[in-house]
């Protein structure tokens, strides 16, 4: 099974704020249909810490992935999310080794 999922770990007093720029730039992305861009992504929230939430990302390939990350518009993005957020965020960046879909 070939993928790659990024998770970035951060911490914001502003989701509603990091939701609506993410849906911005998902949809502007669909829309320019230029390059390569995520499979899927989710925003969770942590029940057990406040403030605390997780986006996980979902690529075709780790190439793809590194593709998109170069783009300016990636950085704009990612510069955006900064700015909502209260500290640096963490990444973790995971190859898929076997994914399995239930019914």
């Amino acid at each position: 099974m070939a993928g790659f999922v990024q998770i970035i770990e951060y911490r914001t007093s502003k989701p509603d704020e990091v939701a609506a720029l993410a849906e911005a730039y998902r949809s502007k992305r669909e829309a320019n249909e230029d390059g390569p861009r995520p499979v899927r992504s989710v925003m969770c929230s942590d029940r057990n810490d406040t403030d605390r939430y997780f986006t996980v990302v979902e690529f075709a390939s780790y190439e793809e992935a590194m593709e998109n990350s170069d783009r300016p518009d990636t950085g704009e993005f990612a510069a955006s999310l900064m700015e909502l957020c209260d500290g640096p965020p963490t990444f973790y960046d995971l190859d898929i080794v076997k994914g399995s879909e239930f019914s």
